[in-house]
């Protein structure tokens, strides 16, 4: 790799962290080139970036943002990083899934609101809400006074509907 293409991989990785809300460091040994490809689709449905850059290039791109340098330790062999920009839980939800299902690679560690978390809490972590789920939720919350209280009023409307009813059939019945 040429000193140019390398500088424009650290800014290009530079440029992804920092519009990132979360990172994941994957180890990708033993994957094959069919799981490989499979990961990435996954990954593009869900809106996350997947690059795979030698390490001493993102540690310069960490350095250029300078952030801490407490997974740097995690930068060893082969990896992958995800990046989650739009939802910081879609990728452990994704790398969950994928994981699960072929059983070789794993996560070395994963950066959410710049605090470290070692691989092993991915799976905690997957389990969190999304970003869309917990809008839904949220919005579900909001929605159910208001929608008590617009059945509260339609059921003292309908009652007194059914109360008018009773009592124009009573009058026609008492002037005879």
């Amino acid at each position: 790799m040429k000193r140019n293409e390398k500088e424009q991989a650290v800014a290009e990785v530079a440029e992804l962290m920092s519009n990132s809300t979360s990172l994941f460091f994957t180890d990708f040994v033993g994957m094959t080139v069919a799981e490989s490809n499979e990961l990435r689709r996954e990954f593009q449905k869900n809106g996350v970036k997947y690059r795979v850059v030698k390490n001493t290039l993102i540690k310069k791109a960490m350095q250029t943002l300078s952030s801490d340098d407490k997974s740097y330790k995690y930068l060893v062999g082969q990896t992958g990083i995800a990046f989650g920009v739009e939802d910081p839980i879609a990728p452990a939800k994704v790398l969950k899934k994928f994981f699960d299902k072929i059983q070789k690679p794993s996560t070395k560690a994963f950066v959410v609101d710049k605090q470290v978390f070692e691989g092993k809490r991915l799976n905690e972590f997957a389990l969190m809400p999304s970003k869309p789920e917990m809008i839904a939720s949220i919005l579900g919350s909001l929605q159910s006074p208001i929608s008590g209280i617009a059945g509260s009023v339609s059921a003292v409307m309908r009652d007194l509907v059914s109360v008018l009813d009773a009592v124009e059939k009573k009058l026609p019945a008492q002037a005879s």
